[in-house]
């Protein structure tokens, strides 16, 4: 069968094409606002764009496909220390570590089975979820990059008045 035919092929290169344009709007919303915008706490938990940011960096793309899926032995925040960005880190390696996470993840969801159990799985974080495959994970990392691009949509009008317009 040809590649072009395969419907796991098309599967895949879709939610792969989705999950980067998610990741593209992430990054795009931010385009422009200085570093003190970016770390400014936007709402009452506390939580900056920076931050989430790095959440995504750590807590999603990290932990789900390059500890969950491909099994690495890597270190893991704690807790909610992944949305809390050092004062010294440069927001540009914020944005480049999420840049360079995205590839990863993208080499790992190309090299593996959609149907494939994780490597690892949390039981001990998450005691009640049943494990997912690679299809379900990558759905669930596509709706948590939307989820919290439309958080920053919101958070950078608040912080400029800036509306950011997505024609997906």
């Amino acid at each position: 069968m040809s590649p072009d035919l395969d419907p796991f092929t098309s599967e895949r290169q879709a939610l792969l094409d989705a999950l980067r344009i998610q990741r593209a709007h992430v990054l795009s919303v931010l385009d422009g606002l200085p570093d003190e915008a970016l770390r400014r706490p936007i709402l009452p938990s506390g939580w900056s764009c920076l931050g989430l940011v790095q959440h995504l960096t750590l807590d999603v793309e990290r932990f789900w496909l390059r500890a969950v899926v491909a099994g690495e032995d890597i270190d893991l925040a704690d807790g909610d220390q992944a949305w809390e960005v050092d004062a010294g880190t440069p927001a540009e390696a914020v944005l480049s570590a999420y840049r360079a996470e995205a590839e990863r993840s993208d080499a790992i969801i190309t090299a593996t089975a959609l149907d494939a159990a994780p490597a690892w799985w949390p039981s001990e974080v998450f005691p009640d979820l049943p494990e997912r495959d690679l299809r379900t994970t990558v759905l669930h990392v596509l709706t948590e990059t939307a989820c919290h691009a439309g958080h920053l949509d919101a958070a950078r009008e608040l912080l400029d008045g800036h509306q950011h317009l997505v024609l997906a």
